[in-house]
């Protein structure tokens, strides 16, 4: 009896390690099935918005090139030339970056503070180390260094050049993240904004959520009463017309952008049908506007409108409705109170589909848009391809970003289930 019952408990102890272990093995396959996906997910999607996020702030260029002038400016008090001692600083530093990738940055990065430094920095590069007539190298005290530099170029006596270098001196910096919001610090670090001649990219922001949110009601009004229908046909019906409907994501949206221009242009199918009705007696301008970019972004975007709308409706039991009339309700009234309110989860999914989508897009209104037709992408792309400004881009897209996510968070808040227990 002893025997058996002290067998007991070991027993279950056994038992419970073998559950643990066999837990612990099905966790493990568990992580394993999901690792690929989450290493994908990483390389692809957390790895390039950190990457974005860090090239918005990262102003690396002048404390790379310059190290021994940012440390002779660190107690600098900005309001007077410096000290001699940052003019010898400055001829060590551009002796030793005249060449290679760090001078031309340098150079880009402060052309960007004053416009004209770019020449000064390569100016100067290429004049050290200072030299005698006889190309000797002089050994020069930091007086007459300072000399030597005021004569090669007068703007170097010009506090105004000194003060972009030590408010460059960090590495990191908000300047790209103010300038996409037509803000800049001042030479003491205070923010002010930039001159209103200058102010574009908030103006731009402004019109790329206007044109998104014109966009998505477009696409709401359009693909409501559509949604509806194909939900109210016969299951047959309503697999062909959703093919229909899924046909544009089966084209190129450079093919569809090129039909639109065909059909939107001055002499287009569009004008020639409504001058054939009588309908107008003029071409309508319909390309290269607001108007272009509104019908095509519409028709592409549609479709995302309009399967969330349909996977909702499809759901929503027609005897609601009938019922609601079969106790007085005017058919609209029903239609309106009982129908509609069923319907939001769908409404909400599809405009925010449909306007996320929209604030990224470029193709669209670079072709059938005008000069005031641009949106965020077009400069993102501008900085990226044309002017090599990095960081400008970043800090577009990290702004772009963090407005998408505001939205997303303001569309998860009302769209919260309200449970209350008790």
């Amino acid at each position: 009896m002893t025997i058996a019952a002290e067998s007991v408990p070991e027993s279950t102890a056994k038992l419970k390690r073998e559950l643990k272990s066999a837990e612990a093995r099905r966790r493990a396959m568990a992580l394993a099935l999901v690792a690929p996906l989450a290493i994908f997910l990483l390389l692809i999607f957390v790895v390039p918005i950190g990457a974005l996020l860090t090239r918005a702030v990262q102003n690396p260029e002048v404390a790379d090139a310059l190290p021994k002038t940012v440390a002779a400016l660190k107690n600098w008090d900005r309001k007077t030339p410096p000290a001699d001692t940052a003019y010898v600083a400055l001829a060590a530093d551009l002796t030793t970056v005249s060449e290679g990738e760090a001078m031309g940055a340098l150079a880009r990065r402060l052309n960007t503070e004053i416009p004209g430094f770019r020449s000064l920095v390569a100016k100067t590069a290429r004049a050290m180390p200072l030299a005698d007539d006889q190309g000797k190298a002089l050994t020069l005290t930091p007086d007459q260094t300072r000399a030597k530099l005021l004569e090669l170029d007068e703007r170097w006596g010009d506090a105004t050049y000194w003060q972009a270098i030590a408010k460059n001196s960090s590495r990191t910096s908000p300047f790209y993240l103010l300038a996409a919001l037509d803000h800049k610090q001042d030479a003491f670090g205070h923010i002010e904004a930039t001159d209103p001649d200058e102010q574009i990219y908030v103006t731009v922001f402004v019109r790329t959520f206007v044109i998104s949110a014109m966009v998505t009601l477009f696409a709401l009004l359009l693909g409501y009463p559509l949604s509806y229908w194909i939900a109210s046909l016969p299951e047959r019906r309503a697999n062909l017309v959703m093919v229909l409907v899924l046909i544009p994501f089966w084209t190129s949206i450079l093919v569809r952008v090129a039909a639109w221009i065909v059909l939107l242009q001055t002499e287009g199918l569009i004008n020639h049908g409504l001058m054939d009705l009588g309908i107008i007696k003029e071409p309508l301008a319909l390309l290269f506007n607001r108007v272009g970019v509104y019908i095509s972004m519409t028709h592409i975007l549609l479709p995302f409108m309009i399967l969330p709308l349909y996977s909702v409706m499809k759901s929503i039991p027609p005897t609601y409705q009938r019922a609601a009339i079969s106790l007085g309700s005017h058919p609209f009234a029903a239609f309106w109170r009982v129908y509609v309110p069923q319907t939001y989860p769908g409404i909400g999914a599809g405009a925010l589909l449909v306007f996320i989508l929209a604030l990224g897009y470029y193709i669209t209104p670079a072709l059938l848009g005008g000069p005031n037709d641009q949106m965020v992408s077009y400069y993102v792309a501008y900085f990226t391809n044309v002017t090599i400004n990095w960081g400008m881009a970043c800090a577009l897209g990290a702004l772009l970003l963090a407005a998408t996510l505001v939205l997303y968070g303001v569309y998860g808040r009302f769209t919260r289930p309200k449970v209350r227990v008790g």
